[in-house]
């Protein structure tokens, strides 16, 4: 019986690694091409080994553009974004669940109701408005669109019902005020809910391309996503670069 299981988690172990090796194989392509000629990348069959590599090619790619300043541009605004939602989606979440005021549900329910509404219908008037303040082509406007999400509310209130609200009736007996109890007791409880929403956040942001494409056109405050789009000329494209 012994010597059964032992068989059978040798040949689990082995599927699994085997399908991790199959998981990998879109990187692998990913990484081999970037060495390849561009005509070579999609060529018919597919060069699992390049004939030569093109070392070059990662040299090239910093001088044809300023990388290191898309990067920068990107992290800035993917960090500082994370960082303002993060704050925003805590103290609305604490609002909408354990302080208790008229309204609060409705409120609540109209606000996550956003959610459903695509971005396409309300770009323009956004635009409009941007404009109107001044933010256009700047990171500030860019910060400022995101810095409010009501998935985030959603999903930090959800968590945040989990806490016990005798908590926070203990904390207000012993005289704390309403901010108190949010950073003493709520906050510290709810860094697994923050965590994801940062994940959530800090991917989107990093990964954002229309956003950038519309209210950017200084070549010094682009994006990295941005950057990598403009190896695709209206021709072709150099995907070994890209």
């Amino acid at each position: 019986m012994k010597n059964k299981n032992k068989t059978k988690r040798t040949i689990l172990i082995v599927l699994l690694t085997l399908l991790s090796l199959f998981m990998l194989v879109p990187f692998y392509w990913m990484v081999i091409s970037s060495l390849k000629l561009n005509k070579d990348v999609f060529s018919i069959p597919m060069k699992w080994w390049p004939d030569k590599f093109q070392w070059e090619n990662y040299v090239l790619i910093w001088k044809k553009l300023p990388l290191v300043t898309f990067f920068f541009n990107t992290a800035k605004l993917t960090i500082i974004t994370t960082i303002i939602q993060l704050l925003t989606s805590c103290l609305a979440a604490y609002g909408f669940t354990k302080m208790k005021f008229k309204g609060r549900d409705i409120i609540f329910l109209m606000y996550v109701t956003t959610i459903s509404v695509p971005w396409q219908v309300y770009m323009i008037p956004q635009f409009i408005l941007v404009s109107k303040m001044g933010l256009n082509d700047s990171h500030l406007g860019l910060i400022l669109m995101q810095a409010f999400s009501a998935f985030g509310v959603f999903l930090i209130r959800q968590f945040y019902i989990s806490i016990p609200d005798e908590l926070c009736e203990a904390a207000r007996i012993d005289g704390l005020n309403e901010f108190g109890i949010f950073r003493k007791i709520v906050f510290p409880l709810g860094k697994p809910a923050m965590a994801t929403l940062a994940i959530f956040t800090f991917t989107n942001v990093w990964n954002d391309f229309m956003g950038p494409l519309i209210y950017l056109k200084t070549k010094e405050l682009k994006t990295i996503q941005l950057g990598i789009r403009m190896f695709i000329s209206q021709y072709g494209a150099d995907y070994a670069w890209i």
